[in-house]
């Protein structure tokens, strides 16, 4: 799409199909709809690394780079091949419910849907970013583990280090502790799981390593500022 001989065509398509009732970009799409004008005027999201190049071209479109997909009236667009995966599951939830969905879901073998201005950057990829030597696997095992002992103690000699050394060597590299990671890794799939499932405040608990309900919950409203069992309801 960035080729303007193999655009043009499609943009002089796309230009007779003002009054679709949907039109979606995946990725470097959103350069042929930049160019036939659907998105002057909208907000809109594309691939990262193409962002500044779309915001020099484009400059009527409010751009931002950061989500997964956004909506602004009919017009979507999205990041890479696997957010417009995202984008087309909350095309089929919009039109056929979220049982639907659901199932093609687990057919594609991912999440039902992560929401539209969701970071395009999850925490454990930004963890990995950042981190080097012994730090680089201590994300995936994290987010692969929330149901064990993930303490400080567990996770220093994980890394090879003293209590000590590990928790200022992380603190100085993430700004954040360690525990405090920790739980938001856990609140963050808690979520999901929350959304994904018709299952129970405790059974949800359990499964992301919270040692009770009632610490689950008291995490869940100082981060989200809404009981579990709220979100569940508002959300599902």
């Amino acid at each position: 799409m960035r080729n303007p001989r193999i655009a043009t065509p499609i943009i002089t398509w796309l230009r007779q199909r003002r009054r679709t009732r949907r039109i979606a970009s995946v990725c470097t799409g959103i350069y042929a709809l930049g160019a036939s004008g659907l998105l002057d005027g909208r907000v809109a999201t594309t691939h990262w690394r193409f962002a500044a190049d779309v915001g020099r071209r484009f400059t009527a479109i409010s751009l931002k780079p950061d989500a997964i997909y956004l909506q602004d009236r009919n017009v979507f667009t999205s990041a890479g091949v696997t957010a417009g995966i995202d984008l087309a599951l909350s095309l089929v939830e919009s039109d056929l419910g979220g049982r639907v969905a659901l199932r093609v879901a687990r057919e594609l073998v991912v999440y039902l849907k992560r929401p539209g201005g969701q970071m395009q950057f999850s925490e454990p990829l930004r963890f990995q970013t950042r981190a080097a030597d012994r730090f680089a696997a201590l994300a995936t095992f994290i987010v692969t583990n929330l149901h064990k002992d993930l303490s400080v103690e567990v996770l220093a000699e994980r890394a090879g280090l003293s209590v000590r050394q590990f928790c200022r060597r992380f603190a100085a590299v993430f700004n954040v502790p360690p525990g405090a990671y920790v739980e938001q890794m856990r609140l963050d799939e808690s979520r999901k799981r929350l959304f994904a499932a018709e299952r129970t405040v405790e059974s949800v608990a359990a499964s992301v390593g919270f040692a009770s309900a009632d610490s689950f919950r008291r995490a869940f409203v100082r981060r989200f500022g809404i009981a579990p069992s709220q979100f569940a309801k508002r959300f599902r």
